[in-house]
């Protein structure tokens, strides 16, 4: 899975053609914003973690930071990322374009409280050159996401 399943999921909605494609990288929150000209925070970063022996993603504000205390409250767990490999063979994307779009069977997702402060985000699209400008309800609907969570910190309330 890759970018091709990412644009063949969203081709089920007739939004394959709302994927950008970049000549150059957009594989961090930095490299994105830049690529796309908007404000870091504005990028939709997927974390991907292993808790109780499920694969998990955290989709959240690209200015936001994991908050151990607050993630082990919420999920049972160390916040522990999954590694290059364990997020490409678990999750079914590549770290630099991990999304939550087409992932493999048994994969949860959440989004964080982090990107509500927006009109719309840009999660990537399955490869390390991609994304896709989402409204927050489009984020719910298309990142089949299993509830809101508050998990992060280092965030400001203002937009930018």
């Amino acid at each position: 899975m890759s970018f091709e399943a990412a644009k063949a999921y969203f081709s089920q909605f007739d939004m394959e053609n709302r994927i950008r494609l970049f000549d150059s990288s957009s594989a961090t929150v930095a490299l994105a914003a830049q690529v796309l000209g908007c404000a870091p925070c504005r990028i939709a970063k997927s974390l991907s973690f292993m808790a109780e022996g499920r694969p998990l993603l955290v989709v959240a504000a690209g200015d936001a930071k994991i908050d151990n205390s607050k993630y082990k409250s919420r999920f049972g767990a160390k916040a522990k990322m999954l590694s290059p490999d364990e997020a490409l063979s678990l999750i079914g994307h590549g770290v630099g374009g991990v999304c939550p779009f087409a992932v493999k069977d048994g994969v949860e997702v959440y989004l964080d409280i982090s990107l509500k402060r927006f009109e719309t985000v840009f999660p990537a699209c399955g490869s390390s050159n991609s994304a896709i400008e989402l409204t927050i309800p489009e984020m719910e609907q298309y990142s089949n996401a299993l509830g809101w969570v508050d998990v992060c910190k280092a965030w400001q309330e203002e937009t930018p």
